[in-house]
């Protein structure tokens, strides 16, 4: 397995527990790639390893070549915890400044990242007065620090607010341009649905499924969902011919395999004069999950 991150049949044990089994996963440069799976899964184990924060029971990690841990895998990795903490008593600028001088990063690259993030105005309150979203965000621009080439996101949205979250995902699409490969451990689907090119999912300490969310729903085959908007009084009619469900009085929904796409939409245009819309929705990433794990996400 090459890349930036190589997980090669990694086990993970405490005891009599096991966190993970047999677990390979691959990275390239730029990917984004979103982890998902319930507590308890092996998300958080995973990413330690990874870091070299804990030894594999069995297996192998590689971090462009390198063990984890080593000097090289370190001075190329970053990692947010869900939880990130700072000295209380210094303010943002004096933070991001002393871990710029231990990653060896020029001073003038800190003001530029507290911007980046939306912290120019807050850079020199003392950390003990900030929100905690506005603690993530610092610990995003530490992650930034010198352009790693793997960035470990846990959680990496909590505590932000809706417009902050957005500019995350922004940052986080400009880090894998600039070709970071970022993994993201998330509960946040609908977020990371669009954000991310491959879908990891951990069920019970075992990679079930990894690939593109357009390949997942695929090997899924789950239903796609249609709304068809009608005219005037003729959804009774529409729904007599074609099923579904009623929505109200001018709206039904229908449901095909994906292989009947299309032989559905010929049937739905041939009532052209008394259709005035369609929708077309494909299975969520939710859907996809409950489907591969038979879990509700916690």
């Amino acid at each position: 397995m090459t890349g930036v991150l190589a997980i090669e049949r990694i086990g993970k044990s405490y005891g009599k527990h096991v966190a993970l089994e047999d677990v390979s996963l691959g990275a390239g440069v730029g990917e984004r790639i979103a982890l998902l799976g319930h507590n308890g899964a092996g998300k958080s184990t995973l990413m330690k390893l990874v870091l070299g924060l804990s030894q594999p029971s069995s297996g192998r990690i590689s971090v462009l070549g390198s063990l984890p841990g080593t000097d090289v895998a370190r001075s190329v990795t970053a990692y947010l915890p869900e939880s990130v903490s700072f000295h209380r008593s210094l303010t943002g600028r004096e933070q991001l400044g002393l871990f710029s001088r231990l990653a060896g990063t020029p001073d003038s690259d800190v003001a530029d990242l507290l911007d980046r993030v939306g912290l120019k105005d807050a850079a020199d309150r003392r950390i003990g007065t900030w929100s905690k979203g506005m603690r993530q965000r610092l610990g995003l621009a530490q992650v930034l620090l010198g352009c790693p080439k793997l960035a470990l996101l846990d959680e990496p949205a909590s505590g932000l607010d809706p417009i902050s979250r957005a500019e995350l995902y922004g940052i986080i699409d400009e880090m894998a341009a600039k070709g970071t490969t970022v993994l993201i451990a998330s509960h946040a689907l609908t977020e990371v649905e669009a954000r991310t090119d491959r879908i990891a999912i951990l069920n019970r300490g075992r990679l079930i499924a990894d690939d593109s969310l357009s390949n997942l729903r695929k090997q899924a085959g789950l239903p796609i969902r249609i709304t068809v908007t009608t005219t005037g009084d003729t959804a009774g009619e529409i729904h007599l011919k074609m099923g579904g469900r009623r929505i109200n009085g001018a709206s039904l929904e229908l449901t095909c395999e994906p292989a009947r796409k299309m032989a559905t939409l010929a049937r739905i245009t041939s009532f052209a004069d008394r259709v005035s819309d369609i929708e077309m929705h494909e299975p969520s990433l939710e859907e996809v999950y409950r489907h591969y794990s038979g879990d509700a996400l916690t």
